[in-house]
């Protein structure tokens, strides 16, 4: 008899340098190698945090895993339309301390079988939602991040892995959105351009906030679509049409792409199991 086919593997797509800085700064203790010689920390924190994603917060069978790191020029074209983009960034040497373990977590990923993507001119963000969209025409993907811009990605197959939440609440879905913020996935970059993303520098409109961005945008209110809606009234709807020029500038940015040329074929295959952060560090000869 022919072998039944199997099921392909979920596929958990990581934000590699989200969960980096996560582990850097956000460990609950520092770890040194043995002479105390060198800093270990967002290289253990890397992959206790991804071990015990897998091991406790997905509720589906053995997922594909497959790392994202944004590439060295990610952010270029963004920058290229509003010099503001990610300007507020610090750029200090603590600031960029989880860079010093980039090497050896990629090292790491590749000792265990873990796959890894970087595209040179293009942000996570991007990659991630061109691999989300793909994957899921035909199995489930879920997202490890805490970047809010994935939140217009969420379907009926893409969820969201936040494991700076509760436990009972780490997994966002669609609905979750609707319910909390009022607006679908798809409506997210237009309320984020009018209330502002801090984390990527963009201010939105000033005194427009989630309550009065959701009333505009009910009904599946299009951005574009405002203008000619009779919905731009009082202080509040001349401050748009004022920003009007950048609210559509920050909302395209806000946009994740779903249409790149991603070097990497996904297998559907669940990947290796992560041994202990411990081992990881060993196999390296990092001790």
């Amino acid at each position: 008899m022919p072998e039944t086919p199997t099921a392909p593997a979920p596929l958990l797509l990581v934000d590699g340098f989200n969960l980096l800085w996560a582990g850097t700064f956000g460990f609950p203790a520092p770890i040194f190698s043995r002479d105390k010689s060198r800093e270990l920390t967002g290289l253990f924190a890397f992959f206790a945090l991804l071990r015990a994603a897998i091991r406790d917060d997905i509720d589906v069978a053995e997922p594909e895993v497959l790392v994202v790191f944004d590439g060295e020029h990610g952010s270029a074209e963004r920058a290229a339309t509003d010099q503001e983009y990610k300007a507020n960034r610090e750029a200090t040497p603590e600031a960029l301390k989880p860079l010093q373990f980039l090497a050896p977590v990629k090292d790491g990923l590749d000792a265990h079988g873990i796959r890894w993507v970087e595209v040179d001119d293009a942000e996570a963000d991007d990659v991630i939602a061109t691999l989300a969209t793909r994957a899921a025409a035909s199995r489930p993907v879920l997202i490890m991040s805490r970047d809010m811009d994935y939140y217009q990605l969420l379907d009926e197959r893409v969820r969201i892995l936040n494991r700076s939440r509760k436990s009972s609440q780490r997994i966002i879905t669609a609905g979750e959105v609707i319910t909390r913020f009022g607006v679908t996935p798809d409506q997210w970059p237009a309320f984020r351009a009018l209330t502002g993303d801090k984390s990527d520098n963009i201010p939105g409109v000033r005194g427009v906030g989630p309550k009065v961005a959701a009333t505009l945008l009910r009904d599946g209110m299009r951005l574009s679509d405002l203008p000619g809606s009779g919905r731009l009234t009082g202080a509040k709807g001349a401050a748009i049409t004022t920003a009007w020029a950048d609210v559509l500038r920050w909302e395209s940015m806000i946009t994740v792409r779903r249409d790149l040329d991603v070097p990497v074929v996904l297998s559907a295959l669940a990947s290796p199991q992560l041994p202990r952060p411990a081992d990881v560090v060993e196999k390296l000869g990092l001790w």
